[in-house]
């Protein structure tokens, strides 16, 4: 039996759609596709499969990431789907643990990938307010007022995924300097 779920989740709330995945997979939902907003579920067993995600730095076709992906079936996980950048792989429960991130070094790295692309759209989607906002000053037509604001209040969103994103960073930095 099958059954699709659609559900948003924010580039910053990764670890949200990681727990939220396993939870599904401890009810005896198994993630066998993902799409844009739509996870796609097969019936399994009970808490048989546990799932993480990563953003790679390439698009998943890259040679970087195939051979990255490779890789990491390698250890005994299996690459379930992409979604842009992202990629999700599970393995079977109880096979020694699975973590993509070994150190706080290459969750930091992780971490510095997600910041780089929000920060990217934060900045695109504040420029697109602005310019929306000033077309309004000078031009006065309601549809830049309207756009403006919509892309304003868009960007207060990713800023706030910005800042927990760095403060995520920053808390993993001064863990590592404790362990130095």
């Amino acid at each position: 039996m099958k059954m699709i779920i659609h559900k948003l989740f924010w580039a910053w709330s990764f670890e949200k759609e990681e727990r939220w995945l396993n939870e599904m997979s401890n009810k005896g939902w198994q993630l066998s596709d993902v799409g844009v907003c739509r996870y796609t579920f097969e019936e399994g067993l009970p808490g048989e499969y546990v799932y993480r995600l990563e953003m790679l730095n390439n698009l998943p076709k890259h040679p970087e990431s195939v051979h990255y992906i490779r890789f990491i079936e390698d250890t005994g996980a299996e690459h379930v789907g992409s979604l842009l950048r992202w990629v999700y792989f599970r393995k079977k429960a109880g096979e020694n643990g699975f973590d993509l991130f070994s150190d706080i070094d290459s969750r930091i790295k992780h971490l510095n990938g997600i910041l780089v692309l929000v920060g990217f759209v934060f900045g695109v989607i504040l420029l697109s307010g602005i310019y929306y906002m000033l077309a309004w000053l000078s031009h006065g037509a309601q549809f830049n007022i309207v756009s403006g604001i919509i892309c304003l209040i868009v960007g207060l969103g990713i800023g706030y995924g910005f800042v927990h994103l760095f403060l995520q960073k920053r808390r993993l930095e001064k863990e590592k300097i404790l362990h130095e």
